[in-house]
């Protein structure tokens, strides 16, 4: 293995809608600051509506001590279709893609090239579509993207909005180890391990567990997880 292990957080912050129905963007940032991450992965960091803004105060993101990859295609958004990178400061983006997804809804995925003490890592974050037709059609595409990029250790993590721990995700598991630390969702019942983190070769996996605090119960209806990630070293 090379160097210790690179800390990932992904979480779906719901707008920064919390469970108590207020949508409190400073509590989203307060959670992202405590995790102390060296990469966060976001879904549903923009609003719906109108040019989609962003649902945390961009100005503010540096208060956790990372700072947001250029994925918005929108001066006014944070990421693009909801899925938002943030990446220490100090560690450089390389390239930056945007994967167009099919189904009903509109979606789309987030890919990063991020130049970590390790080595380069792609970093892809999705947030999968409600039906399971579509998300089988989402990850068949983006194991198509990834064929090409073989070479490059990649991760990729989100909501992947699949309620069983056993099927579903079949596509994705021909690349990826998936990996869950349990129910994330819904923050306060625990009803399905709806967020995971996929490694393809070349990584391999220090822990993973969910961040479980009174304030992540509050911040969002899903619980953040975070894995200790390592690259293996080549070779």
């Amino acid at each position: 293995m090379t160097g210790p292990a690179l800390s990932i957080v992904s979480y779906n912050i719901r707008k920064a809608v919390g469970t108590d129905r207020r949508r409190d963007p400073h509590r989203i940032l307060s959670v992202l600051k405590e995790a102390q991450a060296d990469i966060v992965i976001l879904q549903e960091a923009d609003l719906r509506l109108g040019q989609r803004p962003s649902a945390l105060p961009r100005d503010r993101i540096g208060d956790t001590g990372l700072s947001a990859v250029a994925v918005a295609t929108s001066a006014v958004s944070l990421g693009w279709h909801g899925n938002a990178i943030l990446v220490r400061p100090d560690w450089a983006v390389r390239s930056v893609d945007r994967i167009t997804l099919p189904g009903l809804e509109p979606r789309g995925a987030v890919a990063a090239v991020v130049a970590t003490p390790a080595g380069p890592l792609c970093v892809i974050g999705a947030h999968l579509g409600l039906l399971r037709r579509s998300r089988q059609s989402q990850q068949h595409t983006l194991v198509e993207w990834v064929a090409g990029r073989e070479e490059m250790p990649t991760l990729i993590a989100g909501d992947l909005n699949e309620w069983s721990a056993r099927r579903g995700l079949g596509p994705l598991a021909q690349v990826f180890d998936l990996h869950s630390p349990g129910h994330s969702f819904h923050a306060r019942w625990r009803l399905a391990p709806l967020d995971r983190i996929g490694l393809s070769r070349g990584l391999s996996l220090d822990r993973i567990d969910m961040l479980d605090t009174a304030m992540t119960r509050a911040a969002s209806d899903h619980l953040p997880i975070r894995a200790g990630v390592r690259l293996e070293a080549r070779g």
